[in-house]
């Protein structure tokens, strides 16, 4: 089942890339900005409770959804780039297994216990 779910969290990545593609930018954003949601992990400088609700600000895939739609509604493409980022993120995170966070610490995901085998 860990397999299934890291392939369908691949596949939720390359969805991500591939909407990134049509907003037109240049690809090269796409590389500088696949990184900037983990600022979320600051939090953490201030508790675990803190540091749960930010990661998960900027980790959460149904957040990035409604970002996306809003910048397509508004006809904003840098919010639709912020949503297509904050899911492509996501994404990738997942697939390395990375979830969402609890308030117990870093390391407790809704996928299990990071570096637990």
């Amino acid at each position: 089942m860990k397999h299934l779910l890291r392939l369908e969290e691949f596949a939720m990545f390359i969805l991500g890339v591939f909407m990134f593609g049509l907003l037109g930018f240049e690809w090269w954003w796409f590389l500088v900005l696949i990184l900037i949601p983990d600022i979320g992990m600051l939090g953490y400088l201030f508790g675990n409770t803190t540091g749960a609700i930010g990661y998960n600000l900027f980790h959460h895939k149904g957040m990035a959804i409604v970002i996306y739609f809003l910048g397509m509604y508004l006809s904003f493409p840098l919010v639709q780039l912020a949503g297509v980022i904050l899911f492509s993120h996501s994404a990738m995170d997942r697939v390395f297994g990375y979830g969402l966070k609890y308030d117990k610490g870093f390391k407790y995901t809704h996928l299990g216990e990071i570096g637990k085998k």
